[in-house]
């Protein structure tokens, strides 16, 4: 049993699928490290991607959390109570005040590139910072809003183990995107605010996530937000099917749902993931 003492973590699904063995594995491991740690769990449903939730996936999230027994002291504990109380709209307040400071203190410059462009310009896919100098207005029609990263900033990741790691922001993150096409803040910035929000300190996720980490201290920084550069954090490996593939929400037959309409039970479904 460790000693160090955690505050909070946080599960923080996104609605946009049914749940699969990975978001399980995730899921169990947060809360073995919740009470490794002494901290409380908080349930963060990630539903700004407008086009992609759906209530019946909002649903899957508490069953799949119920079926397999993982209890959370903080968040919404069932449906109407995530849409009247917890959903991420009911903090666009705070994310675009967290924009404005952006904007007020230059550090964002509109971009009307497309992914498709991006990707043409560039098929590893980092941006070239294409539109930094054209100087589009940051309130014309169907642009982005991505951060100004031409400071070179040493990023100190606290890791779960004591170690510090320091680095620098990867290419595939240059001048990242804060804010989307349709005014909504991007994923960074919001999963940031909303950790801060709730006094996070314990960030469990994938591996996958690593260079999101590295935005998001990055961005951290920017905006002097101390509490979330001195959270710690474990990025763990991923499950991955039989091609070696991690896996995805569109693949049905590793959802929980699916195994549960299958008959197994919760022991069944651990098993799959040792």
């Amino acid at each position: 049993m460790s000693f160090k003492h955690f505050n909070k973590t946080r599960l923080a699904p996104t609605p946009s699928g049914f749940l699969h063995l990975g978001n399980a594995y995730s899921f169990l491991l947060t809360q073995k490290l919740a009470l490794q740690y002494g901290a409380k769990m908080l349930l963060r449903i990630d539903d700004l991607d407008r086009e992609r939730v759906q209530k019946k996936y909002v649903q899957d999230i508490f069953d799949t959390l119920n079926f397999l027994n993982i209890g959370w002291q903080e968040g919404a504990k069932n449906t109407n109570e995530f849409e009247e109380k917890f959903s991420q709209l009911h903090r666009l307040e705070l994310y675009n005040h967290a924009l404005q400071q952006l904007k007020n203190e230059g550090k964002v410059f509109a971009c009307s590139c497309s992914r498709t462009k991006v990707l043409h310009d560039s098929p590893n896919g980092v941006y070239a910072g294409t539109c930094k100098h054209k100087n589009i207005s940051l309130h014309a029609k169907d642009v982005v809003w991505r951060l100004n990263t031409d400071e070179d900033k040493e990023i100190v990741v606290n890791a779960l183990n004591g170690e510090q790691i320091k680095t620098k922001l990867p290419s595939i993150m240059n001048y990242f995107i804060v804010r989307r096409k349709d005014g909504f803040p991007s994923y960074q910035l919001a999963s940031l605010i909303d950790d801060v929000f709730y006094n996070i300190d314990l960030i469990v996720r994938g591996e996958d996530l690593w260079h999101s980490t590295l935005a998001q201290l990055y961005l951290a920084s920017v905006l002097k937000q101390e509490r979330f550069l001195n959270a710690s954090f474990h990025h763990h490996a991923l499950l991955t099917n039989a091609q070696g593939e991690k896996l995805s929400k569109s693949a049905g037959d590793t959802s929980v749902r699916f195994l549960r309409e299958q008959g197994k039970t919760r022991e069944e479904v651990v098993a799959l993931l040792r």
